[in-house]
């Protein structure tokens, strides 16, 4: 039998597919009829989104628009957690929403748990904020792929560096 076989798990957002997806929704709500003389604000700064708009129903509609773009272009909308709505200044609303990247310590832990309860002869380690699954047969890496695909976990999953 040849050497160990391997994959990381990790869970990264394309920082710069989600400014394309601000762009795209900006300019599309600009020429919508129902969004004339409206305020439509999305920004991005560090690791936080913030949207702002008349209303909190104008602000679901600019997020639907978004969460849009967001699905196309690729980026995991479920690692984007969004606060409650709060008002901000001159009647309108504004949410923010943190975008995450890396695994955090706690569902790093649920998951190498459940590779190791699952009696697969793999081994799991947590380096940083990834997990390097490795093990001899290739067949029980994949059990380990479909079992975590199977898992409610709120952020989402990649399989990267396959060997």
């Amino acid at each position: 039998m040849a050497k160990e076989a391997s994959f990381d798990i990790v869970s990264s957002i394309n920082f710069e597919e989600v400014k394309n997806a601000i762009q795209m929704t900006t300019k599309e709500l600009g020429n919508r009829f129902d969004f004339k003389n409206s305020t439509v604000e999305i920004t991005m700064e560090d690791h936080k989104l913030t949207v702002v708009g008349d209303d909190d129903f104008k602000l679901e509609q600019i997020k639907d628009v978004l969460m849009g773009k967001l699905i196309k272009r690729g980026v995991p909308v479920k690692n984007i957690h969004f606060a409650t709505s709060e008002n901000a200044l001159g009647g309108k609303a504004r949410q923010t929403a943190e975008l995450i990247s890396g695994i955090d310590k706690e569902n790093a832990k649920k998951i190498t748990t459940a590779i190791k309860n699952a009696k697969l002869k793999v081994k799991a380690q947590i380096q940083d904020d990834q997990i390097r699954v490795t093990g001899k047969s290739r067949d029980d890496l994949q059990e380990v792929i479909a079992l975590l695909r199977k898992m409610a976990l709120p952020i989402e999953l990649q399989f990267t560096n396959y060997r």
